[in-house]
C-alpha cells in the first residue's frame, strides 16, 4: 500500500504545477510541478510492481520538494509554500521511515 501516496503526492504535484503555469504562466511551476510529479508517480509504480529503488524514488522527490518549499515557506509565510512543505515533510517521513526499515528494495537487488 506504500505505493498509493506516491500516486497522491504525484498527483497533487502536477496539478499544483499546472494551476500554478495557468494562473500565473510560470513556466518554472509547471516545469518543476510535473519533474516532482513524474518522480513520484515513477516511485509509486516502482513500489506497486515490487521493483528495486520505488521508495527511494519517492524519497528523492520528497527531498526535491521540500528544498524548494521549505526555505520559500519560512521566507514568505504564504499558504501555498507552506501547503507545499507539508506535502513534503509527509513524504519525507512516510519514505523516510520506510527507507530506514529497509522497505526500499524490491525485485532486482
Amino acid at each position: 500500500m506504500s505505493d498509493i501516496p506516491a500516486f497522491i503526492l504525484g498527483c497533487l504535484c502536477a496539478f499544483g504545477g499546472t494551476m500554478g503555469y495557468l494562473r500565473t504562466g510560470s513556466v518554472p511551476s509547471i516545469a518543476a510541478g510535473l519533474t516532482v510529479g513524474a518522480l513520484y508517480n515513477y516511485g509509486g509504480y516502482r513500489i506497486r510492481h515490487n521493483q528495486a529503488y520505488g521508495v527511494e524514488t519517492a524519497l528523492l522527490a520528497s527531498l526535491i520538494l521540500a528544498g524548494s518549499s521549505f526555505p520559500r515557506a519560512l521566507k514568505t509565510q504564504k499558504p501555498l509554500p507552506i501547503g507545499l512543505s507539508v506535502l513534503a515533510a509527509y513524504g519525507l517521513f512516510y519514505y523516510g521511515a520506510q527507507w530506514s526499515r529497509g522497505g526500499g528494495g524490491g525485485g532486482g537487488r
